[in-house]
């Protein structure tokens, strides 16, 4: 018979904070410009620790840790996620195109396919933008490609942290497909 785990069950399972830091990350990199929401940056910060993402740049206006608004959605994540703040997501870009990683736009655009349509190349990072206006003319014009996912009713975009979620694990999919991750 199906049981659900208790919490201490379930923790048995997780690797320390110390293991964490000596395993591999993967190859995928998230980028937040203009997000105005600590919470959203929070919810972010605990899915980049469950995809063991490579590193989160928080750029513009979006908010940093140490924030009590960040840690409460956060749950300790801050300390197993690698973060960089920039004062604008031109030179976090700038940044990983000298290091040959893909960059994605999450957004509406002309030439944008559904998320679930395009081929991913590793290394790749996800630039999403602020809650209201997305991301910026300048780092659109800087992405290598644009994603999106479709909406089907009458609300243009997702909540940022819930669209974070279903494009990086769907991400981390293709990528675990390919047999590359390091459990």
């Amino acid at each position: 018979m199906r049981r659900k785990l208790s919490y201490s069950e379930i923790f048995e399972q997780r690797p320390t904070l110390a293991e964490l830091q000596q395993k591999p990350r993967n190859p995928i990199y998230g980028l937040l410009e203009n997000v105005r929401s600590l919470y959203n940056v929070g919810s972010v910060f605990r899915t980049s620790d469950a995809i063991r993402l490579q590193c989160l740049f928080l750029t513009g206006y979006t908010g940093k840790p140490p924030r009590r608004e960040i840690d409460k959605t956060a749950l300790g994540a801050v300390d197993s996620v690698d973060w960089k703040h920039s004062d604008n997501a031109v030179d976090s870009i700038a940044e990983l195109k000298e290091k040959k990683i893909n960059i994605l736009a999450l957004e509406h655009t002309t030439d944008s396919l559904p998320y679930y349509a395009f081929q991913y190349q590793f290394p790749i990072c996800v630039m999403f933008g602020n809650e209201v206006d997305g991301l910026s003319r300048e780092a659109i014009d800087l992405a290598d490609a644009a994603i999106e996912i479709p909406m089907h009713g009458l609300k243009q975009s997702l909540n940022i942290s819930v669209a974070y979620g279903i494009v990086m694990y769907h991400i981390l999919n293709i990528y675990l497909k390919e047999g590359k991750m390091d459990k």
